[in-house]
């Protein structure tokens, strides 16, 4: 009985602490365009108010002075320990999915243990209350439930992969479309691309904006099309940018070369949905086979059973 209490009480502390750190990390992604010392400091100073940082730094909210950089110092703790390739690994994940909420790498490995310690404390609390199975049992399925946790954020992760590269190659051919029409107005592709960030929300034109704030930067603008394709990962854009970098060194008409690349990915993105609609009667199998089929079946062979049972009934 004093072990269960024991382990109730860890379980609960573990479970408070991942529910601060998620807490803190959906404020941070809420907050992540403004500096919140930055802003404080502009409102006193508007003010006419004098007052000191450590002042400011003292009005901002508990998670920003206490929880986020406990998690960041945990986060540089475990990095000590992993891998430096794992780390990389990490990183370019995170570039690949548009780096949701603004974590690092480290940060990003601690969330593994919050969400194992959220998960398996969830799952032993519901069990305290369940008499059906032994504590051995639930302590498997708390285990299991923690293991499955400690993987949710990969998966999590990988969907912001799918869903950005989705959403990125749905938006490649309309994009080509508006550079080409810009760059036959007249416009050089730098104006272009600004054109294409003014116009449209999506993660296409975040990408072009980017690339203009690099190249106001001093960055080449061979250099920053080639980190746009790798932040992206998508082979299309790679082969875009491929062609714009060659047509810049050989001195190809851009205009022409835009209109053969935005034909070519009109052309793709149809072949990838033909491709998805050959995909969807393999993946209605599985639900036909399982909510559709045992329901067609009870409806049609109901009445037959029934038939066939009441004239079993003269013969018996």
């Amino acid at each position: 009985m004093l072990t269960t209490i024991i382990i109730v009480v860890v379980i609960i502390g573990v479970i408070s602490s991942a529910i601060v750190l998620v807490v803190a990390g959906i404020r941070k992604s809420k907050s992540q365009e403004e500096d919140p010392l930055a802003e404080r400091l502009a409102e006193y100073s508007q003010r006419g108010e004098a007052v000191s940082l450590e002042e400011i730094e003292l009005s901002q909210p508990f998670s920003q002075r206490v929880v986020m950089p406990i998690m960041r110092r945990l986060g540089e703790i475990s990095s000590r320990f992993t891998p430096q390739q794992v780390v990389e690994q990490t990183r370019i994940r995170l570039e690949l999915a548009g780096n949701p909420g603004r974590m690092d790498a480290s940060t990003f490995m601690v969330l593994h243990f919050v969400a194992a310690g959220l998960f398996g404390g969830l799952v032993f609390l519901l069990s305290l209350f369940s008499k059906t199975y032994s504590l051995p049992i639930k302590l498997v399925i708390v285990l299991v439930f923690m293991i499955l946790g400690y993987f949710f954020p990969d998966l999590w992760i990988r969907s912001k992969i799918n869903s950005r590269q989705k959403q990125v190659r749905k938006a490649m051919p309309d994009a080509l479309d508006l550079l080409t029409i810009c760059v036959e107005a007249g416009l050089g592709f730098d104006a272009a691309m600004s054109k294409v960030n003014e116009k449209w929300d999506n993660e296409l034109s975040l990408a072009f904006g980017r690339v203009i704030r690099e190249i106001q930067l001093g960055k080449l603008r061979r250099d920053a099309l080639r980190d746009m394709s790798d932040r992206l990962g998508l082979a299309e854009m790679t082969s875009f940018v491929a062609a714009v970098i060659q047509s810049e060194m050989l001195g190809v008409s851009l205009a022409k070369v835009l209109r053969i690349q935005s034909d070519q990915m009109r052309i793709k993105r149809r072949q990838h949905a033909e491709e998805e609609a050959h995909k969807a009667p393999i993946k209605m199998i599985f639900p036909i086979g399982i909510f559709i089929f045992p329901a067609l079946m009870i409806v049609l062979l109901t009445p037959a059973g029934l038939r066939l049972y009441g004239s079993l009934k003269y013969f018996v």
